[in-house]
């Protein structure tokens, strides 16, 4: 009898599993790696992506292209730095009170951590594709009910990567939006969330310093929930000038989330057989579980 009760308990607690599981992006609308992976071959077909460059303007019309293609509203923001035309691509969906999840998708014009050759670009797998291959696929599989109550925006910028080089800035994309909220106070986001070098097999997420500690305990609890503990490590190791900085420095909440552990990281080896699908995987799940779920927690919210 305590064995059958006992069978009977755990029968009911499969199906419960099941059915979290479902709930939380396994059934037909999942996150998929693989698609992501398909994104990113399409985006390094077109070479470096540097700022200014051809390959820069095919970049970002394959990503408004495929934006539109899963109905989001589009903007494309164009504006010049160091003399070049550059642009910034946004997605809008829903209204209400903003969340923006934002990546890069230009590359480095110069190879400068090479061991062998620095005066080549950075091909740019990881660093300025994997996260614009995992906010395609987002922008595919995000539930519409997600952004009832609220507006998501799924932010691409511009000349992420070319800082200390030619006097240039750091995240000069992202500056440019940040200005832009500066001066629209009705535009302001609840919080920003960056991805960038996300995409490597041996993925491994610190915590980033300069990054808002509530939005970075929320975000790697849930993805200890999803099974990822492993690669989302809750603990201190970098501080990094990125998309989230502007941010951050005209008082808002933003975070990180990147893999600075990367041994490619600006160096012409970073090509796309480093990308792993099961690493696009896990973030674009966490992602996509994070804003159908609570997109607008706070940080007096604790799960």
């Amino acid at each position: 009898m305590r064995r059958g009760i006992w069978l009977g308990a755990l029968g009911l607690a499969l199906v419960a599993v099941v059915a979290v599981a479902a709930a939380r992006g396994a059934g037909p609308a999942a996150f998929s790696g693989r698609r992501a992976m398909g994104h990113a071959r399409q985006l390094m077909r077109l070479g470096p992506r540097i700022p200014g460059s051809n390959a820069s303007v095919q970049a970002r019309e394959y990503i408004a292209d495929q934006l539109r293609r899963a109905g989001w509203e589009v903007e494309t923001t164009k504006f010049a730095y160091g003399g070049l035309p550059l642009a910034n691509v946004i997605a809008k969906r829903g209204e209400g009170p903003i969340v923006i999840i934002g990546t890069h998708y230009d590359t480095r014009p110069l190879a400068d951590r090479d061991p062998e050759d620095r005066s080549v670009p950075v091909p740019g797998a990881n660093d300025g594709t994997s996260g614009t291959a995992v906010l395609l696929e987002l922008a595919r599989v995000l539930d519409p009910a997600a952004t009832e109550d609220m507006q998501v925006w799924l932010a691409f910028f511009d000349a992420e990567d070319s800082g200390e080089i030619a006097n240039w800035e750091w995240a000069v994309g992202s500056r440019e939006l940040a200005r832009r909220l500066a001066n629209e106070p009705g535009s302001r986001p609840e919080y920003v969330i960056i991805i960038d070098m996300i995409g490597a097999a041996g993925q491994t997420i610190h915590y980033e310093w300069s990054s808002s500690l509530w939005l970075q305990e929320k975000l790697w609890a849930l993805a200890a929930e999803l099974g990822y503990g492993d690669m989302f490590v809750p603990r201190y190791k970098h501080h990094v000038i990125a998309d989230h900085t502007p941010f951050l420095q005209i008082g808002l909440e933003a975070a990180l989330l990147i893999d600075l552990d990367y041994p490619y990281w600006h160096t012409q080896r970073d090509t796309l057989d480093k990308l792993d699908a099961q690493s696009l995987q896990r973030v674009g799940r966490l992602l996509q579980v994070w804003l159908e779920e609570e997109p607008l927690a706070t940080r007096a919210v604790s799960r």
